[in-house]
């Protein structure tokens, strides 16, 4: 197990110190012991040091909650689950300890820097009824963009096209001629200045779908990090956030059939 592990993880931890020390377990709690033989489709467990992560500004407040789903208003720069660099400051962790919900899980997922309403489910059996609403497009979504106002542009207008993001890179990108499978209505609700807020109706759920087609119609979303272009931000900078808000969501519940509809209390600019 011994190399085995060096093999694996020797370039990001020390894996001798770590098994002197326990940190490494099998299933049943176990320790594993650096002499002990390799074996094949054996699960091992440990828990890796986490940074110190500066907390995210912004209330999380908790929308509406019932015996199924706990919806909340997330703030900017907040994680929807833990992973990469922010595991303490997500909506899954916080929420979990808040409201001792141990099996709270995400239906849906929103953007790091996008704010809104995100709705979870309590516990693991009620996950996918509500996650196969979001699959099979019943669930309808609106969201507010604060970017640049263009005379040029009529609205309301649909775009249509075929986005692609591949595992790893930062942005996602339009294929032309490639078949369709992201469209979203705009929509300019109201001018302010330079500025307008575009009401976005998505009826397909495409990674950075929102923000490639604003940014496409000339118009990218105020304090975008990546589009039109990647700006060198830091990871815990958190005093320009994305002008994007999950405004609303709507749909009949898969359990007991009532129609279900959440707004958020945010407003554009958020700060």
């Amino acid at each position: 197990m011994l190399a085995w592990l060096e093999h694996r993880l020797a370039d990001r931890i020390d894996v001798r110190s770590w098994l002197t020390d326990g940190r490494f377990v099998y299933d049943d709690l176990t320790p594993v012991r650096a002499e002990d033989p390799y074996a094949p489709h054996t699960f091992v467990w440990f828990h890796r040091e986490l940074r110190d992560e500066p907390e995210v500004p912004g209330a999380l407040t908790v929308l509406y909650r019932d015996e199924r789903l706990v919806v909340v208003d997330k703030p900017p720069f907040l994680s929807t689950i833990p992973r990469g660099r922010h595991v303490v400051q997500s909506v899954v962790v916080r929420m979990r300890a808040e409201l001792e919900l141990p099996e709270l899980t995400p239906v849906h997922r929103l953007d790091r820097v996008t704010s809104g309403v995100l709705v979870l489910a309590t516990w693991r059996r009620w996950r996918g009824p509500y996650q196969r609403l979001f699959e099979q497009r019943k669930v309808e979504k609106v969201y507010r963009a604060l970017a640049p106002y263009r005379p040029e542009l009529e609205t309301p207008t649909v775009v249509r096209d075929h986005i692609r993001k591949d595992r790893g890179a930062p942005r996602a990108e339009i294929v032309p001629g490639a078949p369709v499978n992201a469209e979203t209505l705009i929509e300019m609700e109201e001018r302010r200045d330079d500025l307008a807020v575009y009401r976005l109706t998505p009826r397909t759920g495409r990674t950075h779908q929102l923000r490639l087609h604003l940014a496409g119609l000339g118009a990218p979303i105020v304090d975008d990090p990546l589009y039109p272009t990647i700006r060198d931000v830091s990871i815990d900078d958190f005093s320009a956030p994305l002008q994007l808000l999950a405004a609303e969501l709507r749909f009949p519940d898969p359990v007991d059939g009532r129609s279900r509809r959440f707004l958020s209390a945010r407003k554009l600019p958020l700060t």
